[in-house]
């Protein structure tokens, strides 16, 4: 009897497989503790300001480059 009721499982909601496995993945994760996020977000910041600074920059050159080569 007790093999009858192991082959009539009932198929898994892939909706309840997928929580099931995302809380497990997640409780593997190594989070960061709060001063570690701060510092990386303060980090992260900077860098998009540079980046944008720099893109700034490189955009600038290359419109003044092509208003010399069209002559305008």
């Amino acid at each position: 009897m007790a093999e009858k009721a192991k082959q009539v499982k009932k198929k898994e909601n892939a909706i309840q497989r997928y929580y099931r496995e995302t809380t497990g993945e997640l409780r593997k994760v190594s989070w960061p503790t709060w001063p570690e996020a701060r510092r990386l977000t303060i980090l992260v910041l900077i860098v998009m300001v540079f980046m944008g600074l720099f893109l700034a920059g490189v955009d600038a050159l290359a419109k003044e480059l092509l208003n010399l080569a069209i002559g305008v």
